[in-house]
Parts: C-alpha cells; structure tokens; sequence
C-alpha cells in the first residue's frame, strides 16, 4: 500500500499562521505601517485587527484604477483602495486562504453602504497563477460527479481549460497591482511565474507597487527550512538586490526603490530584514523605429544608463527609437529629459528599424531635416522699434 506523500511545502506553513492569524491577531507578523486615518474610519476593527503588511502601496492608487491585491488577506488595502480609485474604479483582491477571505466579505457590503459604491471583489486564487479561480474550479469538478484518476485528470483539464478561455485575472486588464507583505511567502521555484503573471495583467503603461520585506545577505539554507522563520516573513525574504533582478527579469522598466526602512525590522543570525516598497512599470509593446526623434537628459548626474542599455549624457541629443520616446514621456522618466521632434514627422509605416548603431548623439540638423531657414537682413533701425521699415508687426 502506498504511503500518503508528505508535502514539504513552505505554503503549507503560510497557510496553517495565516489562518490562525484571520482569527486572532498575531503581533509578530506585524511591521509598523502608517496609513490614511480617514481611509480607515470605514473599515471595521475586525479587519484592521487582522491586517498584516509592511508598507501602504496604496499610496500609488490612483482614482479610476482597476487594481489587483495580491494577497489580500482580510481586504484592508482593498477597502483603503476602493476609496482611492472611486465608484468609477474597481478593486480585486486574490488570496488563497479562505478563512482570510471569509473575514474580508463578511463586511462588503456594509462598507459599500458607508461609501456609496460596491467596487471590490475577491477571489480565491494564488497569487503566482492569476489565471486559476479555485473556487470556480472546485464548483465544476464536483458538478462533473467523478473520483479517482478521472477526477484528477478533470482537474488537470479544468486548469487548462480555465487559463486558456476564461482566467480569473485577463491578460492586460490591470492599471496597478499591488501588494504588502507577500510575495517573500511564495514557493522559490514559482516566483519567476509569479512576476511573469504580475506582468501579464498588467495593462500596457500600468504599473506594480510592491511592499516586501527584503535582507541585506543571502539567507542561509537551515533558516530557508525553518517553517516558523519562513511564514513569518523572514525565511522567504530576497537579498535586496536580487528582489529588484525579479522586476527586470519579467520586462519591467522604470523600476525604483521608492521606500527603504533605514533601521531594519528584525535581526537573525545578524542579517538584517527590512521593508522595502518597489515602483514598476510595464511597458508598451511593438518594433522599435527610427522616426528621427531624440531626448536631452537633463541631469543631475554627468549621464545615465537606462534598463536597455541606452545611454544618456548629461545635455546632449541623444538619439532613441520611437518606443524609447513614448517611454521617456511617461512617468517616472518625463521630468529628467527633454524631448526633440523631428520637425517633418515620420511615420511609423515609413520608418526604418532603430538599429544599435544609431544610438548615438543625434544632430540638430536631422531633427530640422526639410526646414526652409531664410537669413534676414541685418536692420540699421535705431528707433527701438523692433519692426523697423516692414511693419512686421501690423
């Protein structure tokens, strides 16, 4: 007979705190976090009392959003959220535990009543297969009345059957995903998936806000192992570095350490865990096109070098393609460059790819291609009057 499998699986301890912790407060998975009083007057002491995080990445809501909590927990940053973004805006939440989404349903519609507006859902998913409702998924297997290997093979075929026709998160259809406090409780070997699916339902120009906790060295195997330092945010932990590599290894640009906890949370074993709050953005898609456009950096620094190995001096005309151009407009770069039309525009259909070699100092005189500049004659007036003899100014 064969032995039931024992699941060594760092989720498993997550799970089994974090549904104590729905029930109870559990002071230890706390990091102190400053948010909004008057987003708060609308929330019940219930779920404030059950809110676990260590940041406010609510702080990069904005009103009309459509906005997606990963790890929702008992929906303190979604009902914080759903004030933010307004009844035009909508929020969802996906967490895996159901005693956490218990707790954050149990008051939806008494908040909606408070606020004027229902604009929050959550889902039970996790957070690294956006596409999967499990809920939803339990629903149809049970209707399908079967057990053993059919039923396992139906599961097997739902999953699929769900991510490619119906996701619970669509690809493109998020303004802002945020989250506090757990991505470091994810599995090593999902997390590339995990920002991966972070990135897909995104929307392009949308953008990631992530609160986590970091360390400043790599956290050794024995404490990887400890279930207990693991659910508690510490295990889990990236080395700061290598938490931003996450960012870049998905295709996200823009990306910026935007909050940094001076004094750390918690020491062990003399490694440091801190909070730390990451900006990201996604950006948009398509070939990258010579349309005879450049940008001026402005400065501070002599020059900067951005996530594609483009290269910016500090003043001069920097030649880039038309997608680096849009990008540049955009936050968070518009307000380091300055921007340089070309003055006969050139369309995309009739441009020619942006090859490396252009990437370069781009001279005035392209950008000015075409214009007519007429020398005028030197005037002799002396009167002050700037129109001289022709009246220019009639």
């Amino acid at each position: 007979m064969n032995q039931p499998l024992v699941v060594l699986n760092p989720e498993s301890a997550v799970t089994e705190r974090y549904s104590a912790a729905a029930n109870s407060r559990e002071e230890a998975l706390c990091c102190p976090v400053v948010y909004d009083k008057q987003l708060l007057e609308v929330i019940p002491a219930e779920i404030i009392e059950r809110d676990y995080g260590c940041g406010d990445p609510s702080a990069y809501v904005r009103s009309g959003d459509v906005v997606l909590d990963l790890g929702s927990g008992c929906g303190k940053l979604c009902y914080i959220a759903s004030q933010v973004v307004g009844e035009n805006g909508k929020v969802i939440g996906v967490d895996r535990n159901p005693e956490m989404l218990a707790v954050a349903r149990k008051y939806s519609n008494e908040i909606a009543e408070k606020i004027g507006y229902s604009n929050v859902v959550f889902r039970c998913g996790r957070i690294q297969d956006l596409a999967v409702d499990i809920e939803q998924l339990g629903e149809q297997v049970d209707a399908l009345k079967i057990n053993g290997t059919e039923r396992s093979l139906a599961v097997l075929d739902l999953m699929n059957a769900m991510r490619m026709q119906n996701p619970m998160i669509p690809d493109d259809s998020v303004d802002c995903v945020i989250s506090n406090c757990v991505l470091n409780l994810i599995n090593p070997q999902d997390r590339r998936q995990l920002f991966q699916e972070i990135f897909r339902v995104l929307r392009p120009g949308g953008r990631a806000a992530i609160s986590d906790i970091v360390c400043d060295e790599s956290v050794p195997v024995d404490l990887q192992n400890d279930p207990e330092l693991w659910s508690g945010c510490i295990s889990g932990a990236w080395r700061e570095d290598r938490f931003v590599d996450e960012f870049v290894a998905a295709g996200f640009h823009g990306i910026s350490i935007d909050k940094y906890q001076t004094n750390p949370w918690q020491v062990v074993e003399g490694i440091e865990f801190r909070s730390v709050t990451v900006l990201a953005y996604k950006g948009m898609s398509g070939p990258d096109l010579d349309c005879n456009q450049a940008v001026i950096y402005n400065g501070p620094f002599a020059a900067v070098q951005d996530e594609f190995e483009q290269f910016y001096e500090r003043g001069r005309r920097t030649a880039v393609s038309n997608r680096t151009f849009e990008r540049l407009q955009d936050e968070p770069y518009s307000d380091s460059f300055n921007f340089v039309h070309s003055y006969e525009e050139v369309l995309e259909a009739d441009a020619p790819e942006f090859a490396p070699d252009c990437k370069g100092v781009r001279s005035p005189q392209e950008t000015k291609a075409g214009l007519s500049v007429q020398s005028s004659p030197v005037s002799n007036n002396t009167t002050g009057d700037c129109c001289g003899n022709t009246g220019c100014c009639s």
